[in-house]
């Protein structure tokens, strides 16, 4: 399974959805999809995830991308 560690310290815009799962840390939160450092104009509209009601993972409704929060 491809992974990709996502922070808000990302400098260039990642294309969105690329990876099925991204692990993301407490310093990412409160967690949208696509993440703030990914290109929008070809996802799909921003969701806020509730990662830390979830048990430290979630799943994006749009895309399907699996959140895992590592810290």
């Amino acid at each position: 399974m491809n992974s990709a560690v996502m922070t808000a310290a990302n400098v260039q815009p990642t294309q969105a959805n690329a990876a099925q799962r991204y692990e993301v840390r407490r310093a990412d939160l409160p967690l949208s999809c696509p993440l703030p450092s990914m290109a929008l104009w070809n996802s799909h509209p921003r969701v806020y995830l509730p990662i830390e009601a979830e048990n430290g993972e979630s799943d994006c409704p749009y895309c399907g991308a699996h959140f895992v929060l590592v810290d």
